[in-house]
């Protein structure tokens, strides 16, 4: 059964922190990760293609191995419930007729819309450069990452995005491809030890403009 979510949606918004210390005794079960990275793939994709991939980093030996690779955010490593390694994968396009395949089987379009699209997605995705394609994948990735930050603060969670660590060596580090697999991002997740910092942001009339 799934776990009871917030439904404050101003409060889940406007209350989330980057939170630097979790408190370790705080974990969180592989089946309630899932859940929340489940909803989090709820999140808006260009051609529905998916591109994002996660390392769930949960155990001691992992995190042993990732503080090697991000030793600015050892107190992260150390007390989170763990921390998430958001990844782009530049051949996602091998999941094209699984995606809309599986849309068909469950009722959600007729068949040939499935031809037209999956043809279509096909030929654009042979046209893309490696640039062209890595550009929209980080896009969708960026969505992703944002929408499992909330999922988390929903479900109780706190969060901390993290860019500072080893994108070279991070992929093959944990057994994945590099040349496939591209580094976007480490999200810490667990439970705060302190309240955290507010932060301020710049007013709407000086970054927005009415036309």
């Amino acid at each position: 059964m799934e776990k009871t979510i917030k439904n404050d949606f101003n409060e889940i918004v406007t209350g989330r922190r980057s939170i630097r210390q979790y408190d370790p005794s705080v974990k969180i079960s592989r089946e309630e990760m899932a859940e929340i990275i489940e909803k989090a793939t709820l999140a808006p994709s260009s051609l529905n293609m998916q591109p994002w991939r996660f390392v769930v980093i949960d155990t001691k030996e992992g995190k042993e191995k990732l503080a090697s690779l991000a030793p600015r955010n050892l107190t992260q490593m150390e007390t989170s419930a763990a921390v998430i390694a958001v990844f782009v994968d530049m051949k996602n396009e091998e999941y094209i007729e699984t995606i809309f395949d599986t849309a068909v089987e469950k009722g959600y379009m007729p068949v040939d819309v499935r031809d037209r699209q999956v043809t279509g997605i096909k030929g654009l995705m042979e046209s893309l450069t490696f640039e062209q394609k890595k550009n929209m994948n980080l896009i969708d990735a960026g969505l992703v990452s944002m929408q499992l930050m909330l999922v988390a603060r929903a479900y109780g969670y706190d969060t901390n995005p993290i860019g500072g660590y080893d994108k070279e060596n991070i992929a093959e580090t944990f057994g994945l491809d590099k040349e496939r697999y591209y580094p976007v991002m480490l999200i810490s997740i667990g439970k705060a030890a302190e309240e955290g910092y507010k932060s301020v942001r710049l007013p709407i009339d000086t970054i927005t403009e009415w036309k």
